[in-house]
């Protein structure tokens, strides 16, 4: 909820509240960043409400402009929270390759023309998997103190002229992902060997990583209820 801005959990919320006829407060699994978008997001909110689940996509789908959607719902039990019951997610961001940007995908995805080493991308993001503290890959701006995370994942996976970076974790800081992917780029065209990744987290020093990568190539791909479900997630990429 942003005061006097147009936002997702705003927007959510108060068809959500027309809905069951009752104020009532939603719960997001995640912030994303202004311009970031969200495929796999998950609300959580207690309603009062004959309603099934199985037809509330349907009920609030008829409600919600063309660029919100409900793709499934569950009744959870009263202790689930979007956010704090969550044990990992997966972020995708996407770069265009192509000489010439794909016009369809402008608004998802990242034009970089320039020529990637892919091998050398990947080296690089191995050395990020594991438990770090990430003040490096963190926006200078976040009133976070505990900067320790876990990454369980990096991923490349080619698609025509797409590239697209998959990391998944155990939660992420302020502009974290957007961090890591320019940091990526930027071994990919060169600016810096796979293995100085080291020293840029052993810095702790923000100025020491790359770029932040802009924000509409990321989307909030899948967040994990399940362990099972996000080791089986890791380990289709053979990690």
């Amino acid at each position: 909820m942003q005061p006097g801005l147009r936002t997702v959990q705003g927007v959510f919320t108060d068809v959500l509240s027309n809905v069951v006829k009752h104020p009532l407060h939603v719960e997001g699994s995640g912030r994303t960043d202004a311009g970031v978008h969200a495929i796999g997001q998950v609300i959580s909110a207690k309603v009062h409400c004959s309603i099934p689940a199985e037809k509330w996509p349907i009920a609030l789908n008829t409600r919600l402009p063309n660029d919100l959607c409900v793709r499934e719902a569950e009744m959870m039990p009263d202790d689930f929270h979007a956010r704090f019951s969550a044990v990992g997610k997966t972020y995708r961001y996407t770069v265009d390759r192509g000489k010439v940007p794909d016009i369809f995908l402008h608004r998802y995805a990242f034009h970089h023309p320039r020529r990637l080493n892919l091998p050398l991308m990947y080296e690089a993001s191995q050395y990020l998997i594991g438990t770090h503290d990430f003040t490096s890959f963190c926006g200078a701006s976040s009133p976070v103190d505990d900067k320790v995370r876990t990454i369980y994942s990096i991923t490349l996976i080619e698609e025509g002229q797409l590239l697209h970076l998959y990391c998944t974790g155990n939660g992420f800081l302020y502009n974290m992902v957007r961090i890591l992917a320019g940091t990526l780029l930027q071994v990919g065209v060169g600016r810096w060997k796979p293995e100085h990744i080291v020293e840029m987290l052993r810095q702790k020093n923000r100025t020491k990583a790359g770029i932040t990568a802009p924000a509409h190539g990321l989307s909030l791909w899948q967040v994990y209820y399940d362990r099972q479900q996000l080791d089986r997630f890791v380990s289709s990429f053979g990690m």
